[in-house]
């Protein structure tokens, strides 16, 4: 399993912006897909964006428009770029790898707390 850590977590202003990076321990190149989940307290975790070996992106409606997810394949590093943040963004953010088709996303960072408030 390849070791995500995340980063760039912290507290935004409403309307605010943050990138969060995910930092893995090998090659992403070849990963099938990288993603980022969030989670609420007591609730499960939720998809937020992903984005493919192939460059296709994916995100949920809540955040659509305002994430953007990429990928630098040399640095071997996923970033979440969060624009227009509002309160309902606050949750702990999670790097995640899904590495072959068939697969689920397996490996996990350990989270990145993520606040908006004024």
């Amino acid at each position: 399993q390849v070791q995500l850590v995340e980063s760039g977590g912290g507290l935004a202003q409403p309307g605010g912006s943050l990138r969060l990076s995910c930092a893995a321990s090998r090659s992403i190149f070849s990963i099938y897909a990288m993603g980022w989940y969030r989670q609420y307290p007591e609730k499960q975790r939720e998809l937020v964006a992903t984005i493919t070996s192939g460059g296709s992106t994916n995100y949920a409606v809540s955040v659509k428009g305002r994430f953007t997810i990429s990928r630098d394949t040399a640095k071997n590093t996923v970033y979440l770029q969060m624009n227009s943040l509002k309160p309902e963004d606050t949750a702990v953010y999670y790097c995640a790898a899904r590495e072959h088709a068939l697969g689920g996303f397996g490996s996990w960072g350990q989270g990145t707390q993520v606040t908006v408030s004024s």
